[in-house]
């Protein structure tokens, strides 16, 4: 008889293990991302390039990471050639950002919804930052007149500036389970909107008379981010991976 209790504790023990497999998660994420990058400054014409970044997270939850992340990148815009006024600029900048997002998955109850469980990794979020700014930009005129010749007037504006960095964010996760049913790798596809308070992204800081400046200066990114967890499991209070599907 205490053979049969030994073997049916040990049983029960396994279940429970198991299930408890799908409430845990890991607490720290370390990841990499590259993303599409395009200004919105004073000068016209802007172009599509490139940055990369690294990042390091923490999980609060499953659904509320916060992150903390160092991008590195290259904003270009403006025209030597084509842009009214000859003014172009490049911006190789390193930026610092903290920002938190949160997922749906933290508000609703997925488990046996086919659509709430597509939709609970939807997260949005912000934060603040600083973007330390490395302009290259043509700071005198191109085109002359009577008062200025050509080469004669500078364009107001510093090559060097460190600028406060408000990013507002839009994504989508794709969480990938280990054996326990414990996210162990997210896939972000993500929409940011960084509001910076500042004229050092183009590097040009000219009166409103003389050319169109109503707004801070903008960048957007389009990123693609790998994150890997790791650290002690945690609990959470429902299960992570639902069965919706």
């Amino acid at each position: 008889m205490k053979k049969y209790f030994l073997l049916f504790v040990l049983v029960l023990t396994s279940v429970i293990v198991k299930a408890q497999g799908d409430y845990n998660f890991s607490p720290f994420g370390i990841g990499f991302g590259a993303s599409s990058i395009r200004g919105y400054t004073n000068v016209a014409k802007q172009n599509n390039t490139l940055a990369g970044n690294i990042n390091f997270t923490y999980n609060y939850s499953p659904y509320i990471p916060i992150t903390l992340v160092v991008e590195d990148g290259r904003l270009w815009g403006g025209s030597r050639v084509t842009d009214p006024s000859k003014r172009e600029y490049e911006n190789n900048y390193i930026a610092t950002y903290v920002h938190a997002d949160l997922q749906l998955g933290q508000i609703i109850d997925y488990d046996g919804s086919s659509f709430n469980e597509a939709v609970k990794n939807v997260y949005f979020g912000g934060g603040f930052g600083f973007i330390d700014d490395n302009v290259q930009n043509q700071r005198t005129n191109l085109i002359g007149n009577s008062q200025y010749p050509v080469g004669t007037y500078v364009f107001p504006g510093t090559d060097k500036s460190i600028n406060l960095a408000i990013p507002l964010r839009l994504g989508y996760e794709v969480k990938f389970y280990n054996e326990y049913d414990e996210p162990f790798i997210r896939i972000d596809l993500e929409y940011e909107h960084n509001i910076v308070f500042g004229e050092g992204l183009d590097g040009y800081d000219d009166p409103p008379s003389n050319f169109k400046n109503q707004h801070p200066d903008q960048y957007r990114e389009i990123s693609l981010i790998l994150k890997y967890d790791f650290g002690t499991i945690r609990a959470f209070t429902k299960r992570i991976r639902g069965t919706g599907f």
